[in-house]
């Protein structure tokens, strides 16, 4: 059986990785230090022999026992609720903890896929991103910590790639949504959902004339296997074309929810992307993938899984959502 490390493994994307891997019949060893994971994500997982979990921040040193045929890092904050505020921990993540995750890479003999991001183009100069766009980011904004950590994440294991020849993968992960997402991450698709579900009239900031290009977690998992199991070393946008308003996709989200609520608007934070929508030739070409959940059905099934959640956790994920909004 063979064996994968997965950083970050009770958040959402992590969490479906793990489905993923012991669906593929792999030993799984899940890790997270819980700042922004929630167990409750890979509970269903315990009770497996070929599933383990390690809970440890990848900023310190890393060790798992036996051997360890690939290594997929998903640790760090995701949302800029997370990064802005726990922005020294973002930049150690995607710095210190990627340099000991390739460190074990090479003590293991391991494979190693780097979980990057959309950020590292910044407020796009050129649209659609392709992947030898360099990017617009404004180092020193507050965004920054995220999109540099992502960055010099990218830097280093190209580094450790060309140096010492180990064995590396690059995904650029795109606006990826579905069951499991935080309701308080302060993204837009469980802010929106989590405002239709509390009767609340739905916050756009700007405009909202600026749009995203949203991607169901299956077909974004599904990528990001096939370019684990490829050759391919360079980095791989891996996201849904097909782009939206965000004001379009406020109205969406009413009809959907068949609610009456206005839409309400707020200025827009500092460097916030105004475009964003992937480039996805390469993984088309070199992967042979592209989505294939509509906007329509995978917006259902994530409705549906916030309609799960109780009273209880709506309150207090608007508690907690007015605590932050008074401290800003």
């Amino acid at each position: 059986m063979k064996k994968v490390l997965i950083t970050g493994a009770a958040g959402f994307l992590g969490s479906h990785l793990c489905d993923r891997f012991i669906k593929e019949g792999f030993h799984v060893v899940g890790m997270d230090n819980l700042i922004t994971g929630d167990l409750k994500n890979i509970e269903h997982l315990f009770g497996l022999s070929q599933f383990e979990f390690y809970h440890h921040d990848v900023t310190k040193f890393v060790h798992v026992p036996g051997k360890l045929d690939y290594i997929l890092h998903f640790a760090s904050p995701a949302s800029p609720i997370d990064y802005l505020k726990i922005p020294i921990q973002t930049l150690k993540v995607g710095a210190l903890g990627t340099h000991n995750l390739l460190g074990l890479a090479m003590e293991k003999g391991s494979r190693i896929l780097i979980a990057s991001t959309s950020e590292i183009y910044g407020d796009p100069l050129v649209h659609p991103q392709t992947e030898d766009y360099y990017g617009n980011v404004n180092t020193i904004g507050p965004r920054g910590v995220y999109d540099e950590a992502k960055r010099f994440q990218e830097s280093i294991t190209m580094a450790y790639h060309r140096f010492h020849g180990l064995d590396t993968r690059i995904v650029r992960i795109f606006n990826t949504y579905g069951p499991r997402m935080r309701l308080n991450d302060g993204r837009v698709i469980p802010a929106f959902m989590g405002q239709a579900l509390r009767g609340e009239d739905l916050t756009v900031f700007g405009d909202g004339s600026q749009t995203r290009s949203f991607c169901y977690v299956d077909d974004e998992v599904e990528g990001i296997y096939r370019l684990l199991m490829s050759d391919y070393t360079d980095p791989v946008n891996i996201g849904n074309p097909h782009e939206i308003t965000i004001k379009q996709f406020a109205e969406e989200i009413i009809k959907l929810t068949g609610t009456d609520q206005k839409i309400i608007y707020k200025p827009l934070p500092q460097d916030d992307p105004m475009q964003r929508r992937p480039d996805i030739s390469r993984a088309k070409e070199i992967l042979g993938w592209e989505p294939v959940v509509g906007r329509e059905e995978g917006m259902k099934r994530t409705f549906d899984y916030f309609k799960t959640l109780s009273k209880e956790e709506l309150v207090k994920t608007e508690h907690r959502n007015f605590k932050d909004r008074n401290r800003k």
